[in-house]
């Protein structure tokens, strides 16, 4: 069943990604305790990873898809500012953007920091305002 799955939903890459796994963890699990039906319990797995699959396919092709299955970045930073409207929105606290400059971006200056995203896996991105001058060079 997994290796008909895709690689990214054992990524779990996206929010959706992280959903359809926990529903085929818990379905499976029914089925391996005996509290259901082994056999249909395995077929609707297979069911639920084929739609997986196709969901997949068509947020490639259709990226109102993909953006309404997987979400679309948000910029929490631009140019060193704040962008506290979508912070907010977000429920990313201007501490968690903190952390996570020490941690990815390795600084503690906002003003270092040219872009800032919420990216759609829940990581958020960062492009150092230093980084982008030197590959205009």
């Amino acid at each position: 069943m997994m290796r008909l799955g895709s690689k990214r939903s054992l990524a779990e890459k996206t929010a959706f990604d992280a959903v359809f796994i926990v529903i085929i963890g818990s379905m499976l699990a029914r089925a391996v305790n005996g509290s259901e039906a082994f056999f249909p319990t395995l077929g609707t797995g297979f069911v639920l990873v084929f739609l997986h699959r196709l969901f997949g396919v068509a947020a490639y092709y259709s990226h109102g898809f993909g953006i309404l299955v997987k979400g679309k970045p948000v910029v929490l930073v631009q140019d060193g500012t704040l962008q506290r409207k979508n912070m907010f929105w977000e429920h990313i606290s201007k501490h968690d953007l903190e952390e996570d400059m020490r941690l990815d971006a390795e600084t503690e200056d906002l003003s270092k920091i040219q872009v800032a995203r919420l990216e759609r896996s829940g990581d958020i991105s960062f492009i150092k305002a230093n980084s982008v001058r030197q590959q205009a060079r």
